[in-house]
């Protein structure tokens, strides 16, 4: 029985048209897959898996705060580096090689008298000596002290100053720190030979808030005595002014306002710098506060360690700030601090714990004068191997010289002392002499 027509052209229709459609979706599948190839070559974006995203151009990668991780094997171990890393090393300081040097060359005498400050009658034993002649050279010879001081007795013109500081230069093995205190009209060593000009004492500036001409009265002093020879001036007074009945501090502070002394004191300190000088501030922690005089016997005050930290500390801090190279310790007590009787200046919690530790100082610090009754009635030598245990650098106008150093080296010897803190002292002092250009 034939089939209809009808029906077998039917057919024929429903397969032809299966396979046009078989075609066209393998066309698409093809054409899709392309698409995604090129898109992955050339780093467009396309649709990720995730609903309303799109994945980061491959050519900018997104930001990672992730730390680069060393390179690794297929183990997991890292892998070898084939260039030899680099090791940098912080280029040699020509001062602190030359001070080295300069230590590793000295004898244990030579050692312990760099530690002293001395005045130039401490070394000639005359008073008003004011010519470098063969007694002092040789006086200086036997025991080469790191400074020399000079007063108002070893003046008279500024040519014989000149020759005087020369002279004692030439005689030293080691460069000498040559200093002068000059503070105002009434604390100086050289405005009576026109040297250095008459100040107002420095609470008239400090009163008037005048920090220009602080400013200029620091130059003015670091040109005049740098043109001498003198490098370094015992200058400025950074205490504050808390006793009104104070006599030894007075109206040489600045102010009684911790707000004024902090104005002021950095000035001096960048005036005498930038006339060429260096800067030692006094009197640390500060002895403004007593109605006591250090110069006639012991003095204390009262205030706690709350005190000095809200009002004294603040004007050295600030000179500290400044660049001041050395800082001078006071005689002064503190029981309220320290639970005792102990000058500051021989207390290791005042000089290492606070000045060293806790206001940060890296430069010299030197005791106030130990011919000042406070030490010198009641301390005998011993006084200056008390001062370095404090943590102390070197020894300002000690009694007796030749009995301080020898008490020294008696330290050394019996172990009350290390070399090793002797050392420390004398490369700074060192390290402080040819970062000012002395040779």
């Amino acid at each position: 029985m034939s089939e209809k027509p009808g029906n077998h052209s039917r057919k024929r229709g429903d397969g032809s048209g299966r396979r046009v459609l078989q075609v066209l979706f393998t066309l698409f599948v093809v054409c899709v897959a392309a698409v995604v190839v090129y898109a992955l070559k050339v780093g467009v974006a396309v649709p990720s898996s995730n609903v309303g995203t799109v994945q980061a151009r491959a050519t900018e990668p997104a930001p990672t705060t992730e730390e680069p991780t060393e390179p690794t094997t297929q183990t997991g171990e890292p892998t070898t580096q084939t260039e030899e890393p680099t090791e940098e090393t912080e280029p040699e300081d020509p001062v602190l090689a030359k001070a080295e040097a300069a230590l590793a060359s000295m004898t244990a005498e030579e050692k312990v008298y760099q530690l002293f400050y001395v005045s130039v009658e401490d070394l000639s034993g005359v008073y008003g000596q004011q010519t470098a002649d063969d007694a002092l050279r040789s006086a200086l010879q036997a025991m080469p002290v790191g400074g020399v001081v000079i007063d108002r007795q070893n003046v008279s013109g500024t040519a014989q100053v000149s020759a005087l500081a020369s002279g004692l230069q030439e005689a030293s093995r080691l460069p000498l720190l040559m200093g002068v205190e000059e503070e105002d009209g009434f604390n100086s060593a050289l405005n009576g030979i026109g040297a250095t000009a008459i100040y107002d004492q420095m609470m008239v500036y400090g009163d008037e808030y005048d920090t220009q001409r602080v400013y200029e009265i620091g130059q003015e002093i670091g040109t005049a005595i740098s043109a001498l020879g003198i490098h370094m001036d015992f200058a400025p007074v950074a205490d504050t002014l808390t006793n009104i009945f104070n006599m030894e501090v007075g109206r040489r502070a600045f102010s009684t306002d911790t707000s004024v002394v902090t104005a002021m004191v950095p000035q001096e300190v960048s005036g005498l710098h930038d006339g060429g000088a260096l800067s030692c501030i006094k009197y640390f922690p500060g002895l403004g506060s007593t109605d006591g005089d250090s110069r006639y016997g012991a003095i204390s005050s009262e205030r706690t360690l709350e005190d000095l930290r809200a009002v004294e500390f603040t004007g050295f801090r600030a000179g500290i700030d400044a660049g001041a190279e050395l800082v001078m310790v006071a005689h002064l007590s503190f029981p309220n601090v320290t639970g005792d009787n102990t000058p500051a200046s021989q207390s290791s919690y005042f000089v290492t714990d606070l000045l060293r530790g806790e206001l940060g100082f890296r430069g010299v610090i030197i005791t106030d004068s130990q011919q000042k009754g406070a030490i010198a009635y009641i301390y005998d030598a011993e006084a200056a191997v008390k001062a370095l245990q404090a943590g102390c650098d070197m020894i300002y106008r000690p009694e007796d010289l030749p009995a301080a150093a020898q008490a020294v080296l008696d330290a050394l010897e019996n172990g009350d002392l290390t070399q090793e803190r002797i050392d420390e002292s004398v490369l700074r002092i060192l390290i402080l002499k040819y970062g000012a250009g002395l040779e």
